[in-house]
């Protein structure tokens, strides 16, 4: 444990380890020519770059691992610049990314990403922490093999504790007061935020603190977990008011100051913090409550309840018929007739009308929340749920196609095997749209993670064995490492000169045209439907409250309405101009949200392919 390194001398180290911080930066500046940090986007963002310090661990030891093979990604690698040689190994590809997120959009005195909307910098909030877990862990893996240096063991807990000092100034300077007014699926992103933090604080303490020879010596950042707690509870309970049996027999509302939608996100969030509320909310006693004098009750762990909703949630969203004919969540229904509830009508009272858009963070999140409920009953059909879930996604990304002609057809959900959300090809997307597939990523880490049977009782935890599912599980998920390398290379190489990260994954930086003569069969999605996440909600009876057309909300604001004013010609440019521009710099460009989206695919490929590799 490092908590153990500390004590040692470094003179007693045999084996050097794979590179945790900066000699990520160098193999990182080999693979882009002429990197350096250009620019900021605000100056209070600003920091000292990692890739001035010293060597943290260096790469002899333990084979290094390039992050993408040639032979399964040729159409990605355009270019005697992106030989294979050239780029770093995965884990170290992923500290690069979680660092630029941090150092180019950060900011310490804000206590949050400046750039970010409520929801997103949540977000965030999320893969920090679940990035955090990552690189624990695998540190913890190193000292097994041999033990770290005093040096070695210091370094890692300073970058350690560097992010996890960010995720607790975030603390502060998350918009709780906002956010407890805005939609239902806002409230429940805050919820499973602070529950990945709570998390990873306790992964980190019982790996590199906890010792058989001093039982006190846990790591100082667990004195936080009860304000994390209490936050998570907080806006569970506020969340949970959207409950609703009046309609649809069930179901979460999205938003309460419009008309009802019962969508994908917001159901399949309340699935997802119902079931991790079960598993890892550790309890609260603080009664201050939000809008009350009255103190709140204290809340215990393992609450039955928490399990009871996410099995109720995920019962209806299941026979809620969200799905479409390729297996894909739609976005969500409205309800034929609505005029107002109680003052009105109901109309049919059911979830008849339904919004046909798909989106790819509809697909993940879900999947943690089966993962869960797995965890908690045991019960197969859970995890036969997501696998197929998973298999239709994979499917619709045209992952049969990559390497035939067909590769530029829009297959549902992205062409060639790459996943891609509608608004890629138009470069439209909002702040919600480019975070989408950071979190299906990160959810499907999440469902792919090592099973562990839990049940709980009046005595405390116990684990249940069931080996039968566990070896399943895995060889369905090994089965999806493909396809994940090739969306990680796909997502690497929209990287430009400052590493950020792009939108439209597998459009290369160094690739600057669009509908050109190697386009001529690139298709575009279908537009069908109304695109709300990018485009805002529409001033129309299906979606707001009666009388109530001219009041704007904050969910009209999450979006970038410069993008819907730019023409076609504006986001390609003249004749002349086309064959000049980047066209991840179209709409929004890159952004922490984009960046967020190469962090948490790194992520997936270092978790879910390359340290089975090597448990292997």
């Amino acid at each position: 444990m490092i908590l153990r390194s500390l004590s040692r001398s470094s003179a007693d180290v045999q084996l050097l380890v794979v590179s945790l911080a900066s000699l990520s930066a160098f193999a990182f500046a080999i693979a882009n020519p002429g990197q350096g940090n250009a620019h900021s986007h605000d100056e209070a963002v600003a920091q000292p770059s990692l890739a001035d310090s010293n060597p943290l661990l260096s790469e002899r030891g333990l084979p290094f691992q390039h992050a993408f093979s040639a032979d399964h990604n040729a159409q990605f690698l355009e270019g005697d610049s992106q030989e294979l040689n050239t780029y770093p190994s995965t884990y170290t590809a992923l500290l690069n990314a979680l660092e630029i997120m941090e150092n180019h959009f950060f900011a310490v005195s804000h206590g949050t990403w400046p750039q970010a909307i409520d929801w997103t910098a949540a977000v965030m909030g999320t893969q920090v922490s679940a990035t955090l877990s990552a690189m624990t862990s695998y540190a913890q893996k190193l000292e097994s093999l041999s033990p770290l240096s005093t040096d070695e063991a210091r370094d890692h807990e300073n970058l350690i504790n560097r992010y996890f000092t960010q995720i607790t100034s975030f603390y502060f300077g998350e918009n709780a007061f906002a956010l407890r007014t805005q939609a239902y699926d806002d409230m429940l992103w805050v919820v499973l935020g602070w529950l990945e933090t709570i998390k990873f604080i306790k992964l980190h303490s019982s790996l590199h603190y906890t010792s058989s020879y001093d039982n006190n010596a846990t790591w100082y950042a667990t004195q936080f977990i009860p304000q994390y707690a209490h936050r998570a509870r907080l806006f569970y309970d506020l969340a949970s008011c959207g409950w609703d049996t009046s309609l649809c027999g069930g179901g979460m509302l999205w938003n309460p100051y419009l008309a009802p939608y019962k969508n994908a996100i917001t159901n399949q969030l309340y699935i997802a913090a119902s079931i991790s509320m079960y598993l890892y909310f550790p309890g609260d006693s603080d009664p201050s409550p939000f809008l009350t004098h009255t103190g709140l009750p204290p809340a215990k762990a393992h609450d039955i309840r928490y399990l009871d909703n996410a099995v109720e949630a995920y019962k209806w969203l299941k026979g809620s018929n969200m799905r479409n004919k390729y297996g894909l969540y739609v976005d969500g229904f409205h309800i034929t007739g609505w005029q107002g509830g109680k003052n009105g009508s109901n109309g049919t009272g059911k979830c008849d009308l339904r919004h046909e858009k798909v989106y790819t963070y509809n697909q993940g999140v879900i999947l943690s929340g089966l993962k869960g409920l797995w965890e908690a009953t045991g019960s197969r059909a859970y995890l036969e749920d997501g696998h197929e879930l998973v298999r239709d996604v994979i499917t619709a990304t045209g992952w049969e196609d990559k390497d035939t002609e067909q590769r530029y057809r829009w297959a549902g959900l992205g062409r060639g095997g790459v996943m891609e959300e509608l608004c890629d090809w138009s470069g439209s997307c909002s702040q919600n749209g480019q975070t989408f597939k950071g979190i299906f990523y990160h959810h499907l880490t999440l469902f792919c993670s090592p099973l562990i049977r839990r049940e709980w009782n009046e005595d405390g935890g116990t684990l249940l064995d069931d080996e039968d599912s566990r070896q399943l599980h895995q060889k369905s998920c090994d089965e999806y490492g493909d396809w994940v390398r090739h969306n990680a290379l796909a997502a690497y190489v929209t990287r430009n000169q400052d590493g950020e990260f792009g939108q439209w994954w597998g459009r290369s930086a160094r690739r600057k045209r669009h509908e050109d003569e190697e386009d001529e069969e690139f298709e575009g999605p279908s537009t069908q439907g109304t695109d709300y996440r990018n485009e805002g909600v529409p001033k129309d009876e299906i979606w707001r409250l009666p009388d109530e057309d001219d009041i704007m909300y904050k969910s009209d604001t999450d979006r970038d309405f410069g993008n819907a004013q730019r023409s076609r010609d504006d986001i390609y440019g003249s004749a002349d101009e086309v064959g000049l521009l980047d066209i991840n710099d179209r709409g929004r460009g890159r952004t922490v949200e984009t960046q967020s989206g190469g962090v948490a695919i790194l992520r997936a490929l270092w978790r879910l392919v390359e340290a089975r590799q090597e448990e292997g």
